[in-house]
């Protein structure tokens, strides 16, 4: 591995003199420095920033906070509904409205309960005085499915109009070809309007056995979707098997393989799909990984970010555990950079107003890091 992709931190020779409760680190293009701001998280999974600069965070179990600029974190909303808070299950993604200041709307995924089992639900909110108000389900992505509790996806992002919203769903891990049936919400990526309807220009509205819903089908589990603000297209992360994990940029009505080709093994090591790629209409991923960093939350830094970092799309891992950069040309991916290697389970990456770089650490007792430039 070459020095620009080694993990930083773990150097003692290049770690910075800062003030307490900071660390410093050297990176590709200039020196940076990581402070826990708030901890005593249970697996916090997904947030958004209101426009008073605090924080809207989700915890697993099924809790949703606020934390402060300062890392001041609330008591437990009050509202949130039930979840299946089992295996990979629980209360998701959690994201204000771009209008939050005039609508108090928010959004949210939980993995749910229904009759017939589980399923990824999208729900949304008005979220006033420290609670949840008119909690209303959106979408249910069914089938519900009674085994396994793992793949429901379940991230968010808004479209650059901030009319419609896109959720992604997993292919729920125990019937793989439901990423590839279209009368089927697993496996895919979802647009709608934010009241719930289906958008008359989604590609599958007219297709019969096909639901109107669907954006782009063929995923595994994408836990990362974020729209490229240089070039206002979509891209998502999702997770492969043994290896073959996938930055995908995302066109309406294309299918993305998933199970049909990968670049991933079983977990016990055999080829999946006869070891196949690639084939006949379907697309390649623009990066995948072999060994797997099992990519989760993404985010492209806004233009008041550190300087070297503007425009680069950051990627939570998971396993190994850390901060992957990518520098953009359009929505052309450059050399890859990882930050913060082996240091924590990186769950979801937030550029906060001020531009500072917020991650969520997946962990029983997890953390928010702040980093800043040095």
């Amino acid at each position: 591995m070459t020095m620009e992709r080694r993990t930083l931190l773990a150097a003692p020779a290049l770690l910075l003199a800062l003030p307490a409760g900071a660390q410093g680190f050297r990176a590709r293009d200039g020196q940076f420095r990581v402070s826990t701001l708030a901890e005593g998280l249970e697996h916090p999974w997904g947030g958004g920033f209101l426009p008073d600069g605090r924080l809207l965070v989700s915890e697993r179990p099924g809790r949703a906070r606020l934390v402060s600029p300062e890392g001041r974190v609330s008591a437990p909303l009050q509202g949130v509904p039930p979840v299946e808070a089992a295996n990979q299950g629980g209360l998701l993604d959690i994201q204000p409205a771009p209008d939050f200041a005039r609508t108090q709307e928010i959004f949210f995924v939980t993995a749910t309960l229904v009759q017939g089992g589980a399923l990824t639900r999208l729900s949304r909110a008005r979220l006033v005085d420290g609670a949840l108000r008119d909690v209303t389900p959106v979408l249910d992505c069914t089938p519900a499915q009674s085994r396994g509790r793992h793949h429901f996806g379940g991230r968010l992002a808004f479209g650059p109009d901030g009319a419609h919203i896109f959720l992604t769903t997993g292919d729920r891990n125990v019937d793989r070809q439901r990423s590839q049936r279209l009368d089927d919400l697993a496996g895919k990526i979802i647009r709608l309007t934010r009241d719930g309807r289906i958008p008359a220009d989604n590609p599958f509205v007219n297709r019969q056995g096909a639901r109107g819903e669907i954006w782009s089908y063929g995923h595994r589990n994408p836990q990362g979707i974020a729209f490229n603000p240089a070039t206002g297209t979509l891209f998502s992360a999702e997770f492969g098997p043994r290896g073959g994990d996938e930055l995908n940029l995302i066109r309406p009505g294309l299918n993305y393989g998933w199970p049909e080709v990968t670049y991933g093994r079983e977990y016990w090591g055999p080829a999946i799909a006869g070891g196949r790629t690639e084939g006949p209409g379907f697309e390649q991923p623009l990066r995948h990984w072999n060994p797997a960093i099992s990519p989760s939350g993404m985010a492209f830094a806004p233009g008041n970010a550190p300087a070297p970092w503007r425009g680069s799309l950051f990627l939570g891992c998971l396993n190994p555990m850390g901060l992957l950069r990518l520098p953009m040309q359009g929505d052309t991916p450059g050399e890859e950079e990882r930050l913060l290697w082996d240091e924590d389970r990186i769950r979801h990456t937030i550029f906060a107003p001020d531009g500072a770089l917020w991650l969520l650490t997946d962990r029983g007792d997890g953390r928010i890091l702040r980093v800043t430039a040095a």
